[in-house]
């Protein structure tokens, strides 16, 4: 891979700062792991059962490439919702599942193409089709070993790109047993290729990067405007349960968070554009409010560059400029590397 080719893949996917430590189950003990060079103790994910078959693979704590994953079965058939970024907690997911119970998943879906949710699909084809958007499955095959590159360093393992080889454009529904699971795409949000898994029986729904409860939302390859009609999208489903992409697993309030976020950063844009403020000098000026709570606040000076271009009439999803978008995250980081704790 050249030198600009690394530098394009690296932006699928960016580096992180330094996790706080999580609570909950897992949180301690030999549950927790310590990624090799941070001195950070990580808790190993654990399962949350939400509903008869229906369980979330959550990730602790949420951060960069700690994204939840889930399935669900109804003993006969399994489906699972995401992967991981390594292939050792792909498997952990895959040695979870097996311990309820549920049969070798038969089906995966891809809530969108970056690698946390997706580096892990090789660990379950080819005995389990790969179900995405269309848009999903181009990113991906573009975008290659995008972790990789940003983060040379993580014992991945083996690393199989598997896209999805099944894809849809609009909505698809599948059945696994009684169980309807309708695959909703709300447009361009936090990607092109965004995926809503739906239960409409059991009320629950699989949010994926559409919904970050803790951590601040990410538009740098998607849409301000499409993400606040994402979640309008949401919240007509009526779900009692939302299962974000990263993050606890929540209700329906976490959307009135993330909309005020994101309407904030609309605000900043218009304020910082007119005052003809590049989007770094914008977010350097900025006061978070409450919003400063959000951890990896960083991603605010990408969320401006996108608003930026939308205010000038660009596409939803248009490519920016990874160097950058990510290079003014760092810089607004404190110049602190980030980390990838998977």
């Amino acid at each position: 891979m050249d030198d600009a080719t690394a530098r394009r893949t690296a932006a699928q996917h960016p580096a992180a700062p330094p996790a706080t430590p999580a609570t909950g189950p897992g949180a301690a003990g030999p549950d927790t792991t310590e990624p090799p060079g941070t001195g950070t103790p990580v808790p190993e994910p654990y399962l949350t059962e939400l509903a008869a078959g229906v369980h979330a693979f959550i990730q602790p704590d949420g951060g960069w490439c700690l994204n939840n994953a889930g399935f669900v079965t109804d003993g006969d058939a399994t489906l699972v919702v995401d992967t991981a970024a390594t292939e050792r907690r792909a498997r952990l997911l895959r040695r979870r599942i097996a311990e309820t119970g549920a049969p070798a998943p038969r089906t995966v879906v891809n809530t969108h193409h970056h690698g946390d949710h997706t580096y892990g699909n090789g660990v379950f084809a080819p005995e389990a089709t790969v179900i995405g958007h269309a848009s999903c499955r181009r990113e991906l095959l573009a975008a290659g070993h995008q972790l990789h590159a940003v983060w040379p360093e993580v014992a991945y393992g083996d690393i199989r790109l598997t896209p999805p080889e099944v894809t849809y454009t609009d909505e698809l529904t599948l059945h696994v047993g009684d169980t309807e699971v309708r695959l909703i795409h709300p447009g361009v949000a936090h990607t092109t290729g965004d995926t809503i898994v739906w239960l409409p029986r059991e009320r629950i729904v699989f949010a994926g990067d559409l919904v970050f409860h803790g951590g601040t939302p990410f538009l740098f390859m998607g849409s301000l405007a499409g993400s606040l009609r994402a979640l309008r999208t949401l919240r007509a489903l009526d779900a009692v349960t939302v299962v974000p992409g990263h993050g606890p697993v929540t209700g329906p309030e976490v959307y009135d968070g993330i909309e005020r976020y994101l309407r904030f950063v609309g605000r900043l844009a218009e304020e910082g554009r007119a005052a003809g403020r590049t989007p770094l000098e914008t977010a350097q000026e900025a006061d978070l409010g409450p919003f400063a709570e959000l951890a990896e606040s960083e991603r605010l000076v990408a969320n401006l560059h996108r608003a930026y271009v939308e205010l000038a009439g660009a596409a939803p999803g248009v490519p920016l400029d990874p160097i950058a978008g990510f290079g003014d995250m760092a810089v607004l980081n404190g110049g602190v590397p980030m980390a990838c704790h998977a």
